[in-house]
């Protein structure tokens, strides 16, 4: 199929985001697919660039800057955007392209007026795929009530999924949140699971055995770190165990919390923790190498269904989880069918501590834990299924 994919998020760029529409890229072209992405792009020079990207198609288009900026101008720029580049579309070589199929990613929820202009050009069905429902989530944080702004964004987000002919949630547990949209004649929607490609093999500059925690069970964080992440409550445990001397936390990557943290952990004396800024996404599976536990966490106020990109990468390596999350979420059920870890699910400081010291213990009891976090992401989330799920859904609209 000819393929357009529309998204703020690819790398160059390290987030979770762009690794998942890299690896996704990636296998499109693999199983011989034409793929093109679209791309705002603030920093050119000209309206377009067009480059080559591992057999994809890669064309920027200059939008108004929506990142790292004031939270009013970002929500304008995010409106303008999708205009922007709809207009510097026209202006490019690939004005007249026409495509059997439009795929689009959330966040962010402003390109629905872009879709629906490629929808009609091509005369083609749209897949939008789902990563967290927003506003709903960041009602959930207490980020926002349900006053003006909230209609606002809640009317953007709907609007984009009145252009979608297919919608796929991450997990079962949000499907129950689009019954009114799937009750119109061709819509379908799915879960489409989040997914990973094959782990890279790049060496990461972090060495464990060099630092202060050589000789100790790592804990081991990597990614964002902010307000949806719910970090004070993984802080708080690691003061709980700093009077163990066989155990560490490693924490690598960014957001809105990581300078909080790490200066909270510094004015507590904690000697057992150490921050790293973000690495390559290629030199997570090497870091992973060298610890024994992943950690997730979610603020518990979530009330929707997530299972982090994160969760992918520990699965993928052989690494049980401690989890932290909202109650009733689909991943506590998952880790538990599977057996690939613990999770508390009442954000209880006593309980979670106590999950952290019996799965240190069952890490060296349970030989085969590492064989079921494997086996378990072969089954759900490698990246070939998911394109073969995309396209037959593409297919039968």
């Amino acid at each position: 199929m000819r393929l357009v994919l529309v998204a703020d998020t690819f790398p160059p760029l390290r987030t979770s985001g762009a690794v998942q529409l890299r690896d996704l890229s990636r296998e499109l072209v693999r199983q011989g697919h034409q793929l093109t992405v679209l791309l705002p792009a603030a920093d050119l020079d000209g309206p377009w660039r067009l480059d080559d990207w591992e057999g994809v198609r890669v064309l920027r288009l200059r939008a108004p800057k929506t990142k790292d900026i004031g939270y009013v101008r970002r929500t304008l720029n995010e409106f303008w955007m999708p205009f922007a580049m709809r207009r510097q579309l026209r202006r490019s070589p690939l004005a007249l392209e026409r495509f059997d199929g439009v795929v689009w990613y959330s966040p962010s929820i402003f390109h629905g007026p872009l879709v629906k202009t490629l929808k009609r050009q091509s005369h083609c069905p749209a897949y939008l795929i789902i990563r967290d429902i927003f506003p709903e989530w960041a009602v959930d944080m207490g980020l926002m009530g349900r006053g003006l702004p909230y209609r606002v964004f809640d009317a953007v987000a709907r609007y984009q999924y009145s252009v979608a002919d297919v919608i796929g949630v991450q997990t079962p547990g949000n499907l129950g949140y689009f019954d009114r949209w799937q009750a119109q004649a061709g819509r379908r929607l799915q879960v489409l699971p989040n997914w990973l490609g094959a782990p890279a093999q790049r060496r990461c500059p972090i060495r464990i055995y060099q630092t202060p925690l050589v000789g100790r069970k790592i804990f081991v964080y990597a990614g964002n770190m902010g307000v949806a992440q719910g970090m004070d409550r993984v802080m708080e445990l690691m003061v709980q165990l700093q009077t163990r001397t066989d155990v560490g936390f490693v924490f690598v990557g960014r957001g809105s919390d990581a300078q909080r943290l790490k200066a909270q952990a510094h004015g507590l004396g904690l000697n057992n923790v150490l921050f790293f800024d973000e690495i390559d996404p290629d030199e997570i599976p090497d870091l992973y190498a060298q610890c024994h536990v992943g950690l997730v966490a979610l603020d518990p106020r979530h009330r929707s269904h997530n299972i982090p990109g994160k969760f992918l990468t520990y699965m993928q390596s052989g690494l049980p989880v401690l989890a932290n999350v909202n109650a009733g979420n689909d991943l506590s059920g998952l880790i538990r069918e599977h057996r690939v870890g613990l999770v508390c699910e009442n954000n209880d400081l006593l309980a979670l501590k106590q999950m952290a010291e019996e799965l240190l213990e069952q890490i060296d009891a349970d030989t085969n834990v590492l064989h079921r976090c494997k086996a378990l992401f072969d089954q759900q989330f490698a990246v070939e299924a998911t394109v073969k799920q995309i396209v037959a859904a593409l297919s039968a609209q």
